[in-house]
């Protein structure tokens, strides 16, 4: 049964991309998740630790924030594996593709809305970096994701950026 199972993994890939196409789109995607989860796992650390006179609203919206980030990273690490190439899953891999710098200590509550808002822009560029990859090879479905998740990371900056104003 083993032999089944290596032979089923080294099947080739024929859904209209060259392979060449296939990993330029993987390696943006793995950027993007790795962007999407230290988002992620920035905002879940927020959720837990904000304070002040905002506390119950920044902790209810941090906490719709790291649900919708927890569903897209596995959306965009299924789609990498579609793809044909293994998702990155640990902090190791996270740290060296994501442009996202983690929190020092715990910031005050303004601050943490506007460490989310660049982080959100930042998965915004990183998405958005990579659609030409997916546009090019007529990668629909890849393209389809990254659109997708743009809308949702602007919007989401927008409104974090409207508790600023």
């Amino acid at each position: 049964m083993a032999k089944k199972e290596v032979a089923a993994s080294t099947q080739p890939i024929n859904i209209g991309i060259s392979d060449k196409d296939r990993k330029k789109i993987a390696d943006g995607l793995s950027r993007l998740l790795a962007d999407t989860y230290t988002l992620y796992l920035k905002t879940h650390n927020f959720h837990w630790n904000v304070t002040g006179p905002m506390f119950n609203t920044l902790h209810l919206m941090f906490e719709g924030q790291y649900n919708e980030l927890a569903l897209a990273v596995d959306s965009i690490a299924e789609r990498i594996r579609a793809l044909g190439f293994p998702a990155p899953g640990t902090y190791k891999e996270f740290a060296k593709l994501s442009s996202i710098p983690e929190a020092d200590g715990v910031p005050s509550a303004e601050e943490m809305i506007r460490q989310l808002v660049q982080g959100h822009e930042a998965v915004t560029c990183t998405a958005r970096a990579t659609f030409p990859e997916t546009d090019a090879a007529a990668d629909e479905p890849s393209a389809d994701l990254l659109t997708q998740r743009m809308q949702i990371h602007e919007k989401t900056a927008w409104m974090l950026r409207s508790l600023l104003a």
